[in-house]
């Protein structure tokens, strides 16, 4: 077996067209979590990680490796080069630090992190509230406006797998509520959407673990070393759970809601 290499993301296939990586504690300490998924027409890349050095984060690398394998399993796909949209959960930097890494790559086009930005690449109209469809060929995502952890911050809905990526708005982990009033907008919004039946989501899949897998125990920030983590697929119904996490918050900064599978903690 061939040992992987402390710059090279762990790579996990989903399904024949979907790809989770996740930067290694080696490279950054707040190891993300990146999806790439594949359509008929173009890619798109969720999040782009913690780090600006292909020598400490093989991005680029391994996006050209996977690209590849993708194209010579589907000899259909005649666009070259094959195009590559980048997008983000949001825009704080262990998400976009990766950016100028795949910037000037053939066929990529990188969407910018300000609001208006994923607003008019996207198509949205009524900001947060309206949920749009962007067509990757053959495989269409639902994004989904998602601010209250940061402005920008989005969901997106993959139809092919029924996953829903919800970047750090709901995960195993520290939930950080920077404004109230939106996060519970968009909580509720996601709930809408998980119930349209139209819609159906299987899981939903962050950007970090830092739950333990006793419940209610996390990893406190910068930890490096892991060995009892909480799985990083959550069952739809926890963003009911979350929902009433939110309803026992007052107001006051720094407050915190511990559950089981993650700790709301509002911002100061």
């Amino acid at each position: 077996m061939t040992e992987q290499r402390v710059n090279e993301p762990d790579v996990t296939w989903l399904d024949p067209d979907t790809v989770q990586l996740r930067q290694t504690k080696a490279s950054h300490w707040e190891a993300p979590f990146l999806y790439l998924l594949f359509g008929r027409e173009r890619s798109l890349l969720i999040d782009t990680g913690a780090t600006t050095d292909e020598a400490q984060f093989a991005l680029r690398a391994t996006i050209e490796r996977l690209t590849s394998d993708w194209l010579r399993r589907n000899p259909v796909v005649f666009v070259r080069p094959y195009p590559l949209v980048v997008a983000h959960s949001h825009a704080h930097g262990d998400h976009i630090a990766g950016d100028a890494l795949l910037r000037g790559r053939p066929g990529t086009t990188v969407v910018g992190t300000s609001p208006a930005e994923v607003i008019g690449f996207f198509g949205f109209h009524t900001w947060p509230d309206e949920t749009v469809s962007f067509d990757l060929g053959r495989r269409v995502i639902d994004v989904i406006g998602g601010p209250g952890h940061e402005p920008s911050a989005v969901a997106f809905f993959d139809r092919q797998t029924g996953i829903l990526f919800t970047g750090d708005t709901v995960l195993p982990a520290h939930l950080y509520v920077r404004d109230l009033t939106q996060f519970r907008a968009t909580v509720e919004r996601l709930i809408r959407f998980r119930d349209d039946p139209t819609a159906p989501v299987r899981e939903l899949r962050g950007a970090h673990i830092e739950m333990s897998n006793d419940p209610g125990v996390v990893y406190p920030p910068g930890t490096v070393d892991q060995p009892d983590e909480a799985p990083l697929p959550l069952r739809p119904r926890i963003l009911d759970r979350v929902l009433a996490a939110l309803d026992e918050l007052d107001g006051t900064p720094g407050q915190r809601v511990v559950r089981r599978r993650f700790i709301v903690t509002l911002n100061r």
